[in-house]
């Protein structure tokens, strides 16, 4: 059974419509990458997920209609966002951040500092003092503090310096052996996508065009889809 399931999703920001038919399905415990060239509707689909987006068509997220929740109630039955270009709490420290979006379950203060020994370090810090890279991971662990059930990481690791991002990318690897955590990432990083994801999903211009199992995501797909 699906934990989230997206069927003939469509969405519209005022006239101009972004989602044509997205179809997307994450089973508990999966990693599914969700690919595509720029402006091609990741980021629409995501906030579709989380509602801040008006949608149509099927979005149901363990048996409950995502249509009609405000985004507070989605957040609450276990989708965590780490959004695209961080957005962590500037004026407050690091523990602070943390704090803000505790949730009682398995993620608390010292689990995620293990996870990103760097957070307990600089627990006491500003988050605006913080470098990009200690802000991801800072993001990345404010949402595993509401412990969520599918965790969705839009493009966890842009602009990163090549160390972080494999910092990055193993505390991923972790969750993924770690935990029952499901995962929907967007990343342009196909090499890890391969090592992190079981599935792909790939959009094109509003629609899902491809989906299958990583090791079916060959040079003929890549170079039709994704530009690489």
């Amino acid at each position: 059974m699906s934990l989230l399931s997206l069927h003939r999703v469509t969405a519209s920001y005022g006239a101009s419509q972004a989602l044509f038919g997205i179809d997307l399905e994450i089973a508990e415990g999966e990693a599914v990458a969700f690919m595509g060239r720029n402006g091609m509707g990741k980021t629409t689909t995501v906030r579709t997920i989380c509602r801040m987006l008006p949608a149509a068509g099927t979005l149901v997220f363990d048996g409950h209609d995502l249509r009609r929740l405000p985004s507070h109630r989605a957040a609450r039955l276990g989708i965590g966002l780490v959004p695209e270009g961080r957005r962590c709490f500037a004026g407050l420290s690091v523990a602070e951040n943390l704090i803000a979006a505790a949730r009682p379950g398995h993620w608390d203060m010292p689990r995620v500092t293990a996870l990103f020994p760097r957070l307990g370090e600089r627990r006491r810090q500003r988050a605006a003092s913080l470098s990009g890279g200690e802000q991801q991971m800072l993001a990345i662990g404010r949402a595993l503090m509401t412990n969520p059930r599918l965790l969705i990481l839009d493009e966890a690791t842009e602009g990163l310096a090549p160390l972080v991002r494999q910092e990055i990318w193993a505390a991923i690897a972790r969750l993924r052996a770690e935990t029952a955590l499901s995962l929907l990432v967007i990343d342009k990083g196909l090499a890890e996508m391969r090592a992190a994801c079981d599935r792909a999903v790939i959009v094109e211009r509003g629609r899902t065009v491809w989906s299958g199992a990583m090791s079916a995501l060959d040079r003929g797909v890549s170079e039709a889809y994704l530009g690489v």
